[in-house]
């Protein structure tokens, strides 16, 4: 009786067990993905210079991006040789941002006397996750889980500052900084030591009925 049913028992569990996303490693098959976007806006010049009333509108547009670190801020003034480079900068200087000494190739062609602001912006995150197709039945396949891996570069895709440091990385610096390196331990020896004083006791006093 029992050796009827077993194959029969069986055949069900290795049918879901082929059922979702497959990963016979220990590396997420889910990592994150970078896309890119540039959002521009042309300026009018006056001279060498942005015309009236053109500095308030890049105030405003810049305003409604929401800059932000990670962003990339590049001026292509079809190397007309106005100083309005100068205006934009001191723009974005208000938000922390430097200018960035190549402007990304955008469509449509600067018009004369028209300088083009671009905001490169770059966001990060994991297609497809989370996955429950594969989980909680027989895996005869040592396959991990399909949500595997889906919380960890989740996380790390939505807490990067700037999310082209995943494709890229960030050089590291030619010279290393004694002060720098030692800031978190010296911060740590200097602090005062918890419970050595200012410590208020609330007295307590007890009295009998009159």
């Amino acid at each position: 009786m029992y050796a009827r049913l077993t194959p029969l028992l069986l055949a069900p569990a290795l049918l879901l067990s082929a059922c979702g996303t497959e990963n016979g490693g220990v590396e997420s098959v889910y990592q994150p993905v970078v896309q890119r976007n540039d959002y521009v806006l042309d300026l009018q010049t006056a001279g060498y210079g942005l015309a009236p009333g053109e500095t308030e509108r890049l105030a405003g547009w810049m305003s409604s991006m929401r800059l932000g670190y990670g962003d990339h801020i590049s001026v292509d003034d079809g190397a007309d040789g106005s100083t309005a480079r100068d205006e934009v900068a001191a723009q974005a200087a208000r938000y922390g941002l430097l200018l960035s000494p190549r402007a990304p190739v955008t469509m449509g062609q600067i018009a004369p006397e028209t300088v083009r602001v671009v905001i490169t912006r770059m966001t990060a995150g994991v297609p497809g996750c989370p996955d429950h197709s594969h989980e909680y039945q027989p895996d005869y396949s040592a396959s991990t889980s399909s949500n595997y891996g889906c919380a960890t570069n989740s996380n790390l895709a939505a807490m990067i500052a700037d999310p082209g440091d995943l494709v890229r990385g960030v050089p590291g610096a030619p010279t290393s900084d004694p002060a720098t390196g030692t800031r978190a331990i010296k911060a740590l020896r200097d602090a005062a030591p918890t419970g050595g004083g200012g410590t208020v006791v609330k007295a307590e006093t007890t009295g009998g009925s009159k």
